[in-house]
């Protein structure tokens, strides 16, 4: 078991650097060049498919932005997932971009951590450097905190290939800890999490 314990607390360590030095690489907040969402429409877009936690929602965007500009593409969905210090987590929703339509997207993914729950999630995730839609069907790397008791909205960060992915959720649910996963998001729907 102690093992395990020391797997586990090394491989948290080892992504959560890799992720740092990922999304330290991204530079500068890009500018609005007219295939970005601005913060506005992007709370927008949130308020309507979210609803009543707006005040939590623009603060978290607000935060998203100051840190990686403004998104060139954004997912409205729902997931989701259940652990016991090992745990899956399965969600669908549409990719929306400016300049490239609209594309339907799924996503499903293992973690491991100190993390015992369930929940249930409205998500929308913030796409930052998206250089083409198909760009999107790849692993996301990434550490991820939850503590819901019946309701919360959270935020994290997943990076791969220089490409960012914030998501924001809103769960219902009860769940508690931190884990390391991946997120792998294919254009069908799979069980297959790995």
């Amino acid at each position: 078991m102690r093992g395990f314990l020391r797997l586990a607390i090394l491989t948290v360590l080892s992504v959560a650097l890799t992720t740092g030095i990922a999304a330290a690489q991204n530079g500068p907040p890009r500018q609005n060049r007219g295939d970005t969402f601005s913060p506005g429409e992007v709370i927008r877009a949130g308020h309507r498919f979210f609803g009543g936690v707006s005040q939590g929602l623009a603060e978290l965007v607000e935060k998203a932005a100051s840190r990686w500009g403004q998104p060139n593409g954004y997912i409205l969905g729902q997931e989701g997932s259940g652990a016991f210090i090992v745990g899956l987590r399965y969600g669908d929703g549409t990719l929306y971009t400016k300049n490239a339509g609209d594309r339907r997207v799924f996503w499903e993914g293992p973690s491991i951590g100190f993390d015992a729950g369930g929940d249930g999630a409205r998500t929308m995730m913030l796409v930052y450097n998206l250089p083409a839609t198909d760009a999107m069907f790849q692993r996301f790397g990434g550490i991820d905190g939850s503590a819901y008791f019946v309701g919360g909205l959270g935020m994290t960060a997943l990076t791969a290939n220089n490409i960012v992915v914030v998501p924001i959720r809103t769960g219902v649910g009860l769940r508690l800890g931190a884990n390391l996963g991946y997120l792998k998001f294919t254009p069908d729907k799979t069980w297959n999490p790995f």
